[in-house]
């Protein structure tokens, strides 16, 4: 089982996707949303626990991308930049709404499958799993889900992570220690399986 999905893309690749991103050249625009949209849902739809919620924020993502595209530092790193902007939207989001964490977590896919040929225990052993560790994921708060879904799923660095948050590196480490250990009190609860896996990239 693979749960790392990393937001790196080549630099120098990066670079130059940055430079024609503040000339507003659509084929950048395009690439960059290849590369970028489908771990921006992911995201979003964990972090908010509604497709509906996600699509929409995932929408204004991109349009600030857009409208601030050429205001990008030359140095800008993407991934970082459009996941900033994608947690930021859904923290106005809550705080506008006032909304409380619901949803139906089973419609999530949590992590990808290992293998591309798994027999039929392994596609009902991974799907409970997923189904536990998503019910469990969702039931932290907030500020804990975005840590573990920024780093344990979508690759970030914890610096990066950190920054993406608005807090120091030294603050995402103890929130991801937190995150890390009330999921797996969640997971004990509910009598699932250890998640070491997630404590090799949150430790």
């Amino acid at each position: 089982m693979c749960v790392m999905t990393s937001v790196d893309l080549d630099r120098d690749l990066e670079l130059q996707l940055v430079s024609r991103l503040r000339e507003h050249d659509p084929r950048a625009f395009e690439a960059v949303h290849d590369a970028f949209n489908t771990r921006l849902f992911s995201f979003l739809a964990r972090l908010a626990n509604s497709r509906d919620v996600a699509e929409d924020l995932l929408e204004e993502t991109w349009l600030r991308l857009v409208a601030h595209a050429g205001r990008l530092q030359p140095d800008t790193r993407i991934g970082p930049w459009l996941f900033t902007v994608a947690r930021n939207l859904h923290t106005s989001y809550q705080r506008s709404r006032s909304i409380e964490d619901s949803g139906d977590v089973g419609a999530l896919g949590l992590w990808s499958r290992g293998s591309p040929t798994p027999s039929p225990l392994e596609v009902a052993e991974a799907s409970e799993l997923e189904r536990r560790v998503g019910a469990a994921l969702a039931a932290l708060p907030t500020t804990y889900r975005e840590a573990l879904l920024l780093v344990a799923v979508e690759g970030l660095r914890p610096a990066e992570a950190a920054a993406v948050c608005g807090i120091s590196g030294q603050a995402m480490r103890q929130r991801l220690s937190r995150a890390r250990a009330a999921l797996d009190h969640q997971m004990t609860t509910t009598d699932a399986p250890g998640l070491s896996v997630l404590k090799e990239v949150t430790t």
